[in-house]
């Protein structure tokens, strides 16, 4: 007749085989997640092609397509040079004021959002450089885990080590979403202003600016009062970084304003990929130069 085991034994028993179950399942979890930051993409391709798409293209593609929908793309990937200085200073008062100072990641600023949702006790928008921007439209996703962070991170170090300043935020300007199926700034100009990027005013590109943190609902033409204040906003930013003359006529940039908010221009367009009459997709951008 075998003996029972004193019950203390089988609990340590029992609480071996658990801890060896949980060191294994750990194990896993941890090479899982080595292995998600450390596999980064490459990115030199970048330099002599530009993207014909991104991964945010894509998600918010079966998005619709999950609900019974088709999303036209709309993309006018246009060179440096086809874009209007005024939006490039805009958008760098607007997103990310430090762009040429930094090496990919605004640690200050990183350290405020962290801060920030400490706070709030919930993910909030903020700390992001235009590099990490670029990091995150081309390879991952717009979710908050903190592991996406991180290697969004790690993408913009690369990217930063591999392409210039000028290249990334030509890249940028080019993928960034201005509306449903609206990508870059050579279809968001065609779209809401009817003409091409290279001919915005510093007004048409303050709107534009201004609906980057939220492109599905702020329209750059929509006269909401948030929209009103934040373009008034970039304008002022603009013209204290030097990028608008002081004695720019204020009366005149209002009645600009007025004029953008009123002008009906039909946000809609042919649904194939449309393509850049300066540059197809995919062709070598130019030199790059020094930064």
């Amino acid at each position: 007749m075998s003996k029972k085991l004193p019950s203390f034994i089988t609990y340590r028993l029992l609480a071996g085989r658990e801890l060896r179950w949980l060191a294994a399942l750990a194990g896993t979890v941890l090479l899982g997640t080595a292995a998600y930051l450390l596999w980064l993409p490459d990115v030199s391709a970048l330099k002599k092609s530009n993207p014909t798409e991104t991964s945010y293209m894509r998600i918010k593609e079966r998005q619709a397509a999950r609900l019974g929908k088709r999303l036209p793309r709309r993309l006018v990937w246009t060179r440096w040079g086809g874009i209007s200085e005024h939006l490039k200073h805009a958008v760098l008062v607007a997103e990310d004021g430090g762009f040429y100072r930094h090496n990919g990641v605004d640690w200050e600023s990183t350290r405020r959002a962290a801060e920030l949702v400490w706070e709030k006790k919930r993910f909030v928008r903020g700390g992001s450089t235009i590099t990490q921007q670029v990091a995150r439209n081309l390879y991952l996703s717009p979710s908050k885990n903190p592991l996406r962070k991180i290697k969004e991170i790690l993408i913009a170090r690369r990217l930063e080590k591999e392409l210039g300043k000028r290249r990334i935020f030509e890249i940028y300007l080019n993928i960034a979403e201005w509306g449903k199926g609206v990508w870059g700034a050579g279809a968001a100009a065609q779209v809401y202003f009817g003409h091409s990027a290279a001919e915005l005013t510093p007004e048409e590109a303050a709107a534009l600016a201004a609906a980057l943190p939220s492109p599905r609902r702020y329209n750059p033409t929509g006269g909401t009062r948030f929209m009103e204040r934040r373009k008034s906003q970039i304008v002022a930013r603009m013209r204290a970084s030097g990028y608008l003359p002081e004695e720019s006529d204020d009366e005149f940039i209002e009645d600009s304003f007025e004029v953008i908010t009123s002008t009906e221009i039909p946000v809609s367009m042919p649904e194939e990929v449309i393509r850049s009459t300066q540059t197809e997709a995919g062709e070598a951008p130019a030199d790059e130069q020094t930064d």
